[in-house]
């Protein structure tokens, strides 16, 4: 029998060890010590049962979570999609448009509007039938949308097609929060952390797809090559819409549903490997037993109290909203669905040349954010999201000298410069174009992973589906404003836009360091120690000294 005694180390901080009692033995004496970051009881898991990543069952779950990946998928190529038309002449003329202004901005919007609108249904939808039925569900509306949209005449006019962007809006929303709250919960906690950072990293394969059938379809003459791009919109909702029915249900929503021996069945099979008496299977039932409300809000879908009963949930829905506006509103945008007036402002200006450049930028920041999804539990959230913002910051401040000096040596002569406002600088409109990809880069390392692992792990699982209704309603309004408000401005004001970029983004640096706080090395249910906390950023940047038997058992815990 082992008994805590208390001692001082280290300058006053108190160290609680374990001494054997009678008849012990020195097996249980403290013979590794190592300073961690986060949850000790998730560290000594680790330590007493290292996780195997290759296993056949492990294989089984990374395969279902690629299939609630391809929702980011259908996030990117719809992105890709709108930007690509706008920079189609045949799908402009058909609808009588322009790839910029109040035309260009209602057109983007009506997809926003959807999302905004779909907040009272993703969190019903999720928590009442299930993450795979959420994911279902904003399929069967997205496979309606695209339908909608594809057949749009042009005797309808541009009507027909905003109301099937509106479909999809409302069908991405429900599928973007049952998708990471899917794979956040089903995946093995050591791994939660890469495995949710790459399912947003999935949004650029389908904005390469996208990017890469316009670049096959501008060789094309009429509109065939701009339809071809909104029909292939149904691949990958389609094969969600087929096997979400396949895959393993989250087990705490099994959990708190009265399913417990189907909880604990899916935990054993793949974070177990077939073992009831795993660490990890055993870690995770004692904490859905303590933290997990069985009668909570999530089973009422009119309930949103859960949200804001107190301090800590308000705080958590805070980190949740403010990293999903962010990701939004660091410059992305302009990028994103503008890009067509963007290259035409440094004298990119024709179809091929557009698209290629779309296309490339795309692949380029596909493979950041995966280097930046395997860096999130190495070198923690935080440092990430402060170096995509402050980055971002300089990298906006260099396009706008760079476009500035470009722009000055556009000739003056209207009649030279009426159709293409080609400037005389190419050196300036090179660096303009470099900066482009460079912030790509930089926004894909930080941002693009943690835009769909940060807002779904801070929040309880009380809160997760609810929360994530509104995290994708504050994206949706976020990017209302951007699709309002930045066409009209790159209209108006041109490459003094970027100057509002350039403070956000200080801005937002200097939120993320005071209020944001680190989340890795903790399971889910381990985060209430931190926003419990009365500093939730001090707690989660606490360091700890554990001392461990020769079992593996934890006997020391230190604060330092």
């Amino acid at each position: 029998m082992r008994t805590p005694h208390t001692d001082k180390y280290d300058g006053g901080h108190d160290l609680v060890e374990y001494a054997t009692g009678q008849g012990g033995d020195d097996k249980h004496d403290e013979v590794e010590v190592r300073i961690i970051n986060g949850n000790e009881a998730f560290n000594e898991a680790m330590i007493r049962e290292p996780p195997r990543p290759w296993t056949w069952s492990t294989l089984q779950l990374y395969c279902a979570c690629f299939i609630g990946f391809f929702c980011a998928t259908m996030n990117g190529y719809d992105g890709s999609l709108i930007n690509n038309l706008l920079a189609n002449p045949a799908f402009l003329e058909f609808y009588q448009g322009e790839n910029a202004g109040i035309w260009a901005g209602i057109v983007t919007s009506m997809y926003q509007i959807g999302g905004v609108v779909s907040l009272p249904f993703v969190g019903p939808s999720a928590d009442t039938f299930g993450r795979r039925f959420g994911m279902w569900l904003g399929c069967l509306l997205i496979i309606i949308g695209t339908i909608i949209q594809g057949v749009a005449t042009q005797k309808e006019g541009v009507k027909q097609f905003m109301g099937g962007r509106f479909l999809l809006g409302f069908g991405v929303n429900i599928a973007s929060a049952a998708g990471p709250m899917y794979v956040v919960e089903v995946s093995h906690p050591a791994y939660r952390g890469i495995v949710t950072a790459i399912f947003n990293c999935f949004w650029f394969t389908g904005s390469i797809i996208a990017s890469g059938v316009a670049r096959g379809g501008a060789n094309y003459s009429g509109n065939e090559g701009w339809q071809l791009i909104i029909w292939i919109q149904l691949l990958f909702a389609c094969i969600i819409f087929g096997a979400a029915y396949f895959l393993p249900e989250s087990p705490r929503w099994m959990y708190v549903n009265n399913k417990q021996e189907q909880s604990k069945d899916m935990l054993t099979k793949y974070h177990g490997d077939g073992n009831p008496d795993s660490e990890w299977v055993k870690l995770q039932l004692n904490e859905y037993e303590e933290l997990l409300e069985m009668d909570g809000a999530d089973k009422r879908w009119w309930d949103y109290r859960a949200l804001f009963k107190n301090k800590s949930t308000c705080y958590r829905l805070f980190c949740n909203v403010a990293i999903s506006i962010f990701g939004q509103w660091a410059g992305n945008a302009v990028l994103s669905y503008f890009m067509s007036k963007v290259l035409a402002t440094i004298g990119i200006t024709g179809k091929i040349g557009q698209a290629n450049v779309i296309l490339i930028n795309n692949c380029q920041q596909f493979c950041w954010a995966l280097l930046g999804a395997n860096l999130v539990d190495r070198i923690g959230r935080r440092p990430l999201l402060l170096f995509s913002n402050v980055g971002c910051c300089f990298v906006w401040l260099a396009m706008t000298v760079s476009t500035a000096i470009y722009t000055m040596s556009i000739p003056s002569d209207p009649v030279a410069a009426a159709d293409v406002p080609i400037g005389t600088n190419s050196v300036a409109g090179v660096v303009c174009l470099v900066f482009i990809f460079i912030f790509g880069a930089v926004y894909s390392i930080g941002f693009t992973p943690l835009q769909a692992l940060y807002p779904v792990e801070v929040l309880s699982f009380e809160m997760r589906a609810k929360g994530m209704g509104f995290s994708g309603m504050a994206v949706a309004a976020a990017g209302m404003l951007n699709q309002f408000a930045w066409p009209v401005s790159m209209d108006k004001i041109g490459w003094r836009t970027y100057i509002i970029f350039t403070i956000w983004c200080g801005i937002q640096s200097i939120v993320i360091f005071f209020w944001i706080p680190e989340t890795k090395n903790r399971t889910l249910e381990e985060l209430d120690e931190i926003f419990n906390s009365p500093n939730p950023v001090k707690a989660s940047l606490a360091k700890k000294r554990l001392g461990f038997d020769a079992y593996g058992e934890v006997v020391n815990i230190q604060d330092i």
